[in-house]
This record gives C-alpha cells, structure tokens and sequence, in this order.
C-alpha cells in the first residue's frame, strides 16, 4: 500500500476529524499552541481509548502492511546472531531492528506518501473549518477583508509529529473593534462571537496592543457574567495569557485578584464559615477555579519576576496581600464568621507554596515582608490569631477527654468528599497559617513583625510566645490512627507540621538561635517529660510520640554549639537557672528513670524502646562534648546505659541461632530483633562516650570496653563495604582508644587493627582484588602515594606509646629466611618486619614494590621516633639504628680503591633524615634536621651522610654564648621573698605574681643556677606547708644500689648525658649520677604502689616508661643527684607532681583501683579532657581542624607532655614550661597546650587542608614559641577556667560513679 486513492483520503479525513473531536476538550483547554502539540504528543500515555481509535487502527494497519515484512526478516537476522553470541540482549535487539527498518527503501517510501495524503487531508480540514467560520460570523466587511489564515504543518522530520493549530494574526483597528464588542452593555451574543475571535489571536499581541486597558477592563468585568460558559472561556483567555512575559501577565494578574477582591466586598457574598462549603455548588466552583488560576500564577510567577522592574513585582505582591487581607467591617454582626479569599487559597494550596516561594529569594522576600509590615500586618495578625483560637480548642478537648480523636478524623478520610464543614475549613486555614508563620520567622525581617497585637489578648504576641504556642501543639493536637496516617503521604497533622516547622528553625543558625534557644521554649518542650518526673498528671496525645518528637528536637538542638551551651546552662550561658533544675537536669534524670523502666505510663508500650533510644541520642549529643560530659557525670548516666546492656545482653544469648533452610520468622522472632537492636543502640551509646579522653575512661570503669570496640568494628567494616567510611567521629574514637593501653588492646582483639594492616598491603602492594587490571600503575610521585595516604594516617592514630607498649613489648621480630609473595602482614610486628627492618635480602625481594613500601616504612618509623618512649623501645628491641646504618653502609658506589660515595637516591635520604632525628635530642634551634627533597642544581643534597657514629657536626646548631648576668630587681625581690624565714599571710600568691612580672620583663634569666634555686626553694616552703601537701611524704633515704636499670631506662640515660653535654650543663661522670637519681626515684615511688593483677603489659612490671620529668630536673640542677632526689621527694607531695611528673603516679595507692586498673593517667582523663574542652571555646576553628582531620588534640598534648616537650622546644622554654607550673599551678599545664594550639593555629588550618595534620604536629618542632610571651594569655585563661580545672585536678583520686 504505497499509493493513497481519493478514497483512502477522504477516509482519513473523516477518521482524523473523529480523533480531534475526541480530544477536543483536551486541546482547547491547553493555554499555548506548544501544550497543545504536547497533549497530542502523549495522547496514548494519558487517553485510554487511545488504540480505539479508528485514526490510530488505520496507521497500524497501514504501517504492517508496509514494513511488516521488513521488520520479520531483520527479527530472525538478529535472532540467529544473537544465538551466535554477535548480539546480546533484548534491549540491544530491539535496537538494532528498530534501526535497520528505518534505513529500509520501504520506509523511505512509506513516511514519504504517508506525508504527501497527510498534508492534503489537513489542508482539506482546514479549508472546511474557514468555510464554516466564515458562513457562522456575521463581522462587517472590513473585518472580513482583513481576515488572514494560515496554517503550520511540519515537514522536517519523519519521527516528529505536530498539531496543526489556526491562527489568528490581527490588527490594531480589528482589537480596537473586539475591545469594543466585548464591552458589557453589547448583546450576548456579539460579546460571544467577539471572545471567540480574541480566544484564536495570539495572547502577546492581545497584551501588546494599544486596545488592551479597554479589553482588560471588560474581560474583568464580564467575569463576573452569569453565563458560565462565558466566564469559563474569559479563564481559559487568562490562563494561555499567562505563558507570555511577566511585565505583560502582571496586569492579567492584577486584574483577576482585584475582580475576585471587589466580589469578595460585593453585597452579593454572603458565605459564612459556620455554613461550610459545597465545592459542587456551580458558583463555588467557578470562585475556586478564579483563586485556583491565580495561585498557579503564584507559584510560577518567581522563576521570572526577577528578570523585571521591581515595581511589576510589586504590583503582583500588593495586588494578592490586599486580596488576602478583605473581611468584613468590624462591626458587622457576621464579621468572625466571613469566609474570606485566604480560605480559598487554603483549600487549594494548605502549606502555602506560594508564600514559601515568595519569601525564598531575597529580592521578593524584601517586598513581601516590606509591604506586611507597613500595610497588611493584618494577614499575620490573623494567622496567629487562628493558630491561637486551634491551640485553645486543642487544650480544652484534651483536658476533658484526655484524648481527641474525633476532630482528627475529619482531615485523614478516604472517601472523596464535595463539601467541607465549618470546623473544616477553620482546621485548612489553621494548617495554611502555621505553614505560613513558619516560614516567616525563619527570617529577620520577618521576625521583626512581631510582636503582633491581639485583641484577646492584653500582651503582645512575642516570638517565644508563638514557638511556646507551636511546641504546645505537638502534645495538644489530636491523634492520628497509625492506620490514618500510614495511608497519607501528605500528612496535615498539627503535630508533624509543628516538627517540620521546627526541624527547619534547627538547620538555621541565626533562626534557631532568635526563635528556639530561649529558656521558655525550651521549658515548653520539657513538659511533658517534667510531668512524668514529678509524678503529675499529663493530659497528653499520644504520649510515645510526642516524647520523641520531643526527643528529636532536643537533639538537633544540643547538636549546634549555642544550643548546647543553652541545654547545659540555660539562657544566661555559663550560668545555671536558679528558679528549677537545670534542662541537662531534667533530660539526664529522665532517661535515667527510662533505662531503669520507672515510667508507669509507658511500661508495655510497644515505642518504649524506640523512646529510650531518642532520650540516649539527646544525652549522647551532650556526653559527645567535654562540657556536656563534665554536667553528666554526676548522674552516673554511664553506668545506667552499661546497666541497661548487661540484662540485654543475657537476653540476647538466649537468642537461638538461625538455621540454613528454617524460616526466618520462626527462627529469629521479631522479638529477638528488637532485643538485638536495643543491644546494639546501647553499645553504640556507651561507644560514644570514648570521643572525650574522661568520656572513655568513664568506659572504661563500665567494664563494655571489648564489646564496644567490637560493635564499632562490625560497624566500620559494614561502612568499609558500602564504602561510606568517612565519618570524622569515628576516626576520632579510634584515636582515642589508641592512646590509652586498655583501648589498644581492645583495638587489636577486635580484629580492627589486622583489618588495618591488611588493608594497607593491599594498597601498597597488591591493588584491590576486584579491579581489573588493564594498564600497569602510575608510579608514585609522592614518597607516599595518595592512595596509601589514608592508612598511613591510620596507623599514625593507632601507633601512640601506650599502643606501641601494649603491642610490640617483648615481641621479636619474625626475620625469616624466606617470605612467600602471597604472604600478607596481619599485625603491627609484621608490619615493622616487612616494612621498616630490612635486614636480609629475603625480606627485600619479597615486595614487589621495594623502593616505594620500605619509604612508606620509614616514613611511619620517622613519626613514631618522634615520641621518645617508642624510640627508645624500638632502638632497645630492633635495634633500628644498626640497620639503618648497615644500610646505608651499603649504598656506596664501588671503586678500584675500595667503597666510594654514598648514592643518594630516595630511600638513602629517608634514611639519613631518621639517623638524624633519632640520635639527636633538641628544640627547633638546638639541631639541625636534613631534608628529605633534592635541591637543583650541581650539589642536589648538600647534607653528609653517614654509616657509623658520631655524627657529622653540621647537624648540631651553635649554642649562644650566655647573656652576661645583669641584676634585676624584681629577681632579687623574688629571691629575697623566697629566703625569707616568715611566711605571712598570701606570701604564694605574692611569689606568684613576682614570678609573672620577671617572666615578662626578664625570662631570660631564669635559668641556669638562678632557676634550680627558685624552684627549689619554692617547693621547699610549699612541702612544708600542710594546707599546699596533696600527697603524703613518704620517709625515703637515698641509698646507692646495685641494681641495674632497663636496657630502655639505659638508653634514655645515655641521650639525656648526650644532651646535657651538648648545652654544657653535665660534666663527664654525670651518667652515673642520673643512673643514682633513676634507681632511687623508682624505690622511693614503689613505697607508694599498689600490687596490681592485670593483663595489661604497661602494669605487669617495673614502669617501663623512661623519667623524662626527673631528667629535665637533674639537667636543671646541674647534674647534681642528691640535689635532684631531694627536690623530686618534696615536689612528690604537691598535686602539681601528678601532672608533671608521670610516673609519680605509676600504679599509685593514692588513685583509685579501678584507675590503677585501666592503665589511664590522671594527665589523660583530666589535662588532655580540660585541653580539648578549653580549645573547643577557645579556638573553635582548631578544634574543628582536629575533628575533620580524625585526630584527637588529647593525643599529642599527651605526647608533649610525657616527654617534657624535648625536641619540641629549646631547652630554656622547657625550662620555662616546669617552672611555670610549679609557681603558678597544675592548670598551667592546660593553657600551656592551649597556647601551643593557638601559636600554631594557622600551620593546623593548613595541615588540616593538606591532610597530614597528625604528620605535621608529631614530627615538627614549636617554631617562635615563648613560654613569656604567652603567659599574658594563659593568665586571662586562669581567670576564667581555674575554679572548675584546679577542682576537677584535685577530684583524680575519687572514684567516678
């Protein structure tokens, strides 16, 4: 069938005009030409009789019988193929044949007399349509004359289709004559024909021509026209106008909101609230589609007003705001009961889209809320006023029934429904006015509105008034069956309204601080929890609900700083509330009694568990913090949590394991899941209190250690599979648990750390197992390559002194004499094999990246010598010098005369950096470290290596030559102060200040000889005073011992002689002397000991820790060791020897058992935890900096300290730094770390950005830091902090509970 006859023409006419007619309705209702084309488009998605169509029936027909055959024959063609395995897939397949047909000669031929008959019919159809228009109109001649058609087909394309619409083309004469036909005092019918005609021009040469005002003027007034069919078409006018420019529509607009406003005022409008409302009503009807066309322009309208004049714009916003605002004359009897415009646009918009895009971009929003508060205050005014009338309507049902039900049924119907009651429709306006204020507060223009004057009430409506008012709705609107609910995506629920409202205030800093962070609100939230505590009566709905939507906010509120701050301390910050218990009070106290199941209204619920787990995350957002943690405490909230986990673990136990083929119902009950699941919401809960360093020794005493390590391992690794591992927190719990001994190992049962390892060796030399392989690997630029970056962090974290102790103490090396290539490192040991010792060639040809895993191996060596308790248990163990040195030894060049220069190549220069580093003690300007990049140029690296001992001098900075010694005054006044045998009232506090203003004007001075005699002397007086004596003194006399010192106490011995000498403070005998004040320190210490029996390997033996603190005081003294041991006895009994002094408090008697137990030092719980709460409202954006970096502030303020700060300051700022903290107190130690953090801030935010904050702090020295220049600063600091540090360093004895 490739030709068409006339018959097979007139046919398709007939069938075509069939198919228009059908559609008819459709396509005039289309406000544009191109949303007609579209309807047509997509008739067979949305017509269902689509394929009945005889149009439709002769296409497919014709179509078969064309390329049919075609179609069949590439079909088998592709068929065979595809059982070859050319072609795959049903997709592919279809393609594929749907391609071939269209290349195909028949259909060539086909579309093109397909066309041809096409255009021919509609050319037919069209002729006709003239025809009979023009035998229907009776316009006078010039309009007849004037008349031109014309048609558009489209034939471009055989895969487009197209709708051919008539158009219209008019001229200025023939509107001006519509304009006047149309005016209302013509007939009927000549105002018909006329709209009929206008309905057919296009829509921007209507709104452009000069007739327009006219033409508007009537369209506007026979809107109003009782013909509703006239009507209805001056709609659908307004409607196609709408998809033209704004400056044009605006007048459309306008004019429909001031015909709808002059109707509302008219005398004809009488409708009433308490009548309700019949949608089927014709008028009714024909109102809402008036406000309905009219909020469909509002919600578009703000995708373009931008691009026009501000006043355009305006005039739409004013013309909408007076609409909004028409009601009665007050004094009119009916005037409470007017149904007024807002209602309509309620029932057709209830969340107030249009109001809430509106307000969304700030060049609306600033008219918007101009114009409300300067002429429609009224339209807020009433929105409150009905929330307010709701909320008294809610309180009074509820304190009659207890329950309201039956009001909330009449909004979750599923029936469909033409009317609506008056209760109804009050209910609608209520949701559109909540949504609306909503939105308004969470700006500051639009909180200024407020507060807004009532006539019920004497007081204005404040802000807090209306979010007190908001927060009441939650347990004072009604119910909703589950059932009701669950069926309704769209739930208009004043409670979950109220949720959405507040959860958006929560995201909005500036919102939530103005709107939410007020005492008032808060107390408004807590009622019903204060209800249950006390006992009283609580007229609530839905009780298990409301507490956790109760439970949310106040957990996206104690997530945001301020509202932290406003939970824990109320609205005046830092100060408690005097009037009533404290909110961390009430919610603390109140999960407490969840956990133990004291609430009796809840006892049974199904949701109590879901309840306690909302109340949890509410205290976790506190506990997460030190602040939050320091108010908790009291409660002894941890051990409830650790409570609630042991009797749901021994439920859990009882759980039978699953069966392979049983079913899964049966097996595991949905009991058994829920048990699961609590246990699991409880673990995490205890997990997150190891985010502050006394949040994990709290923990700790709890005894859920191992088992909350495992849960955040099965965690990680769920994470790790979904690849989702990047949450900060996690990291940082990690780093934490790290730094203390019990954590370490905890860490290492779990499975954690061989995870880590393993996952490290796949990267560094084996790839990833899933990815295919299909161009060899870039080689490494970096000396570490990014993709090992992460693990290499990792391990930093992990690898602190505490963990290193606990996992490589007495722990050979494995050195074997072959390695299988498939052999894989599973623990830290092997690691340091495989890695970092490689001491035969076995170990060398087993990796199949040598040059690029050993640098990573000495990298991580370099960091892990920086602490130098790892050094010196790693020198002692693996004797790492040595092999770095026979290392280099043999990267020489070979030369007739025998072994020649070193090669420098990348690993001979890592090695040469770490001999340096670890055999060189000093501040940033006591040693000399060589770099580890080539310079350009004829001498790339300038440094001499080395492969045997001394080493080269050039390393060794110059020591200035000392100051010639001046007298000072205020140093003789302190000196004399000191010698004074009367000690009068306030003599410490006056010492104290006479050492600050030396510090400042002189710090130069204080060293040497003049600093041992101030310190000295200082605590001399301070032992023997009782009031100043922390600790008991023990009788001790010093006594020579043959007993031998460590191979580890040994070797720090001989660095800290090394290092004497160097700054000339030790004579040559001065070893044997430090190796008497060692021995005896230990003796003396031991008197005060408890046994302790413990797995632990840092409480099994003799401290293992070198004295860094009584080695800096023997330099200090000169080398002088019953000076040094006498001053160590008496300093012994100050409570600042527990914080300078580490091992004054080794396994001591006078910390409680269970911290002796944990292996945790009073400088961790109580320093690092002060140092992390001080630098959190100190230097926000460090802390940040940490946080991001998964690195813990506590980690290396415990490495600085446990080491004195060597070779991270010069030996006169350490100096400095001790005698700081003798004269002015422990609390010094705190600011000093806080003052190292805020020297360093800018190098951190840096670091932070390049991602190796960790390898930066641990590796680089204090640069420019000055004890003296801070001490200004940390002053400041004492002021504010020392009451609440100094209290919680005294309490490091009392057992927490």
């Amino acid at each position: 069938m490739s030709r068409f006859t006339s018959e097979d023409e007139a046919l398709l006419q007939s069938m075509l005009r069939q198919l228009l007619q059908s559609v008819k309705e459709k396509i005039t209702g289309a406000p544009s030409v191109e949303c007609a084309e579209e309807i047509l488009l997509h008739l067979e998605e949305t017509d269902e009789n689509f394929h009945n169509y005889e149009f439709v029936k002769y296409l497919r027909q014709y179509i078969n019988n064309t390329v049919g055959s075609v179609i069949e024959e590439e079909t088998e063609k592709c068929t065979s193929a595809q059982n070859q395995g050319e072609v795959s897939g049903y997709d592919t397949l279809v393609q594929h044949v749907t391609k071939k047909t269209r290349e195909s000669k028949e259909y060539r031929e086909m579309m093109h007399a397909l066309k041809n008959v096409m255009m021919v019919v509609v050319e037919s159809l069209i002729n006709k349509f003239e025809e009979d228009r023009m035998r229907n109109k009776e316009l006078d001649i010039k309009a007849k004359n004037g008349r031109q058609s014309g048609y558009y087909t489209d034939n471009c394309s055989d895969s487009d289709s197209s709708f051919n619409q008539s158009y219209t083309f008019m001229s200025q004469e023939q509107l001006q004559l519509l304009a006047e036909r149309l005016d209302p005092i013509q007939p009927k019918e000549v105002r018909q024909e006329a709209l009929q005609t206008l309905c057919l021009a296009p829509a921007s040469d209507v709104l452009n021509s000069e007739s327009w005002p006219n033409l508007r003027k009537h369209l506007t007034v026979s809107l109003s026209d009782p013909d509703v069919t006239f009507s209805d078409k001056i709609l659908r006018f307004y409607a196609k106008t709408f998809s033209s420019s704004f400056n044009v529509t605006r007048e459309v607009y306008t004019s429909l909101a001031r015909h709808l406003e002059l109707y509302f005022l008219s005398g004809e409008y009488s409708l009433r609230v308490s009548a309700g409302l019949d949608v089927s009503d014709t008028d009714i009807n024909r109102l809402l589609k008036k406000v309905r066309l009219l909020n469909e322009y509002q919600k578009e309208a703000p995708s373009s007003w931008i691009r026009y004049p501000e006043k355009y714009m305006e005039e739409v916003v004013e013309s909408t705001l007076s609409l909004l605002s028409v009601k009665h004359d007050p004094n009119h009897p009916a005037s409470p009961d007017f149904l007024s415009p807002v209602y309509f646009l309620a029932l057709l918009d209830i969340k107030a889209v249009w109001f809430k895009k509106w307000t969304h971009a700030y060049y609306s929003r600033t008219v918007v809320l101009r114009l409300l508060e300067k002429k429609y205050k009224s339209l807020v005014i009433a929105a409150v006023q009905q929330c307010l009338d709701y909320f008294e309507f809610c309180k009074a049902a509820v304190n009659r029934s207890s329950r309201v039900n039956d009001f909330s049924q009449l909004h979750c119907s599923d029936k469909q429904n033409f009317s609506y009651t008056g209760p109804e429709l009050q209910y609608v306006y209520f949701v559109h006015s909540l949504c609306l204020l909503g939105r308004l507060l969470i700006y500051k223009q639009g909180r200024n509105l407020f507060p807004v004057q009532l006539k019920s009430k004497k007081d204005g409506v404040s802000v807090t008034d209306l979010l007190v008012l908001f927060t009441q709705l939650i347990y004072y609107s009604p119910s909703y069956p589950k059932t009701a609910v669950a069926a309704h995506t769209d739930n208009y629920s004043p409670a979950s309204l109220v949720m959405e409202i507040l959860q958006v205030f929560c995201d909005q800093t500036g919102c939530a601080a103005e709107c939410l962070y007020t005492d008032a609100v808060i107390d408004a939230l807590l009622h019903p929890v204060q209800s249950l505590l006390s006992g009283t009566e609580v007229y609530v709905n839905s009780l298990e609900t409301t507490l956790i939507d109760v439970a949310d906010i106040l957990a996206r509120i104690a997530s945001v700083e301020d509202g932290l701050s406003l939970l824990l301390y109320g609205e005046n910050e830092k100060t408690a509330k005097d009037d009533g218990p404290t909110t961390v009070h009430v919610i603390v106290q109140f999960t407490k009694k969840l956990l133990q199941d004291n609430i009796s209204l809840l006892s049974g619920s199904e949701l109590q568990p879901v309840v306690k787990g909302a109340f949890i995350f509410v205290c976790r957002q506190m506990y997460r913090t030190c602040e939050g943690l320091q108010m908790i405490i009291p409660y002894g909230l941890h051990e409830s949590i650790a409570e609630a986990w042991k009797k749901t673990s021994l439920l859990s136990e009882r759980i039978p394991t699953p069966v392979t083929g049983a079913d899964s119902t049966s097996a595991v009950s949905l009991e058994s899941k829920n048990i699961l699941l609590w246990e699991e919401t409880l673990l995490d809960a205890l997990l997150n209190f190891s985010i502050t360093p006394k949040g994990l020794f709290l923990l700790h005493s709890t005894g859920a250690i191992n088992d909350c390590v495992n849960f955040m391992f099965r965690s990680l690794s769920k994470k790790l599979q979904t690849n989702e591992y990047e949450e900060f927190g996690d990291r940082v719990i990690v780093a934490q648990m790290a730094t203390t001994p019990t954590g370490a190992v905890a860490l290492q049962n779990s499975g954690f750390i061989k995870a880590l390892v393993t996952e490290l060796w796949a990267l560094l030399e084996c790839g990833k197992d899933d990815v295919r392989i299909t161009q060899p690997k870039s080689t490494p630029v970096d000396p570490i390559d990014r993709s090992c970056q992460k693990s290499f962090l990792s391990l930093i974290n992990l690898l602190t002194y505490p963990a290193v102790f606990e996992l490589l103490s007495k722990q050979d090396l494995p050195n074997k004499p072959i390695y299988s290539l498939r052999e894989v490192p599973t623990s830290i040991v092997d690691i340091i094999d495989r890695l970092i010792i490689l001491n035969s060639e076995a170990k060398i040809h087993s990796l199949f990246s040598y040059e690029q895993s050993h640098i990573f191996g000495l990298r991580l060596l370099n960091v892990l010598c920086c602490e130098l308790n790892t050094l010196l248990l790693l020198e002692t163990q693996y004797k790492v010098s040595q092999v770095l040195l026979a290392a280099q030894e043999e990267n020489v060049t070979e030369t007739s005369e025998g072994p020649g220069d070193f090669i420098i190549d990348g690993l001979s220069v890592e090695r040469n950096h770490v001999l340096v580093r670890i055999n060189l003690i000093g501040g940033p300007q006591e040693r000399i470290l060589p770099l580890r990049v080539l310079d350009k140029g004829s001498n790339p690296y300038p440094w001499p290596m080395f492969s045997s001992f001394p080493l080269p001098k050039c390393y060794f900075a110059e020591i200035p030559a000392k100051a010639e010694f001046r007298q000072d005054k205020d140093l003789d006044k302190l000196l004399s102060l000191l010698k004074s045998p009367e000690k009068q009232t306030g003599w410490t506090e006056t010492c104290r200040k006479q050492f600050c203003k030396v510090m400042k004007a002189r710090p130069d001075i204080i060293s040497g000889t003049i600093l041992a005699e101030l310190i000295e002397k200082f605590v001399t007086h301070l032992s023997e005073s009782r009031s100043d004596c922390f600790f008991s003194a023990g009788d001790y006399k010093a006594m020579d011992s043959d007993e031998s010192l460590s191979s580890v106490q040994q070797l720090g011995v001989e660095m800290t002689v090394r290092y004497g000498k160097y700054l000339n403070l030790l004579k040559e005998d001065a070893e044997n002397e430090l190796c008497f004040v060692l021995r005896n320190c230990e003796n003396f210490l031991k008197q005060q000991q408890r046994t302790v029996v413990s797995s632990l390997r840092c409480l099994q033996e003799r401290p293992a820790d070198y004295d860094w603190f009584a080695s800096s005081v023997f330099l200090i003294m000169s080398g002088d060791g019953e000076k040094t041991l006498t001053f160590l006895q008496r300093f012994s009994c100050l409570l600042v020897s527990a914080f300078l002094w580490l091992p004054r408090l080794h396994v001591s008697m006078h910390l409680p058992a269970t911290t002796v137990e944990s292996g945790i030092h009073p400088v961790y719980f109580c320093s690092a935890h002060h140092v992390e709460m001080l630098l959190k409202a100190e230097l926000p954006l460090v802390f940040s900096a940490f946080h991001m970096s998964g690195f813990s502030p506590s980690q290396i303020c415990l490495q600085w300290i446990t080491q004195c700060f060597w070779n991270y300051m010069d030996w006169s700022e350490i100096c400095h730094y001790i005698a700081m903290c003798i004269f002015l107190g422990p609390d010094y130690q705190i600011y000093m770390c806080i003052s190292v953090f805020r020297h360093l801030q800018q190098d951190i935010l840096k670091h932070t950005e390049a991602q190796d904050l960790q390898v930066f702090l641990k590796e680089e020295a204090l640069h420019g830091f000055r004890v003296s220049e801070y001490l200004g600063y940390m002053e400041s600091l004492e002021a504010t902090y020392r009451p609440v540090l100094l209290k919680d360093m005294r309490n490091i004895g009392v057992q927490y509970k």
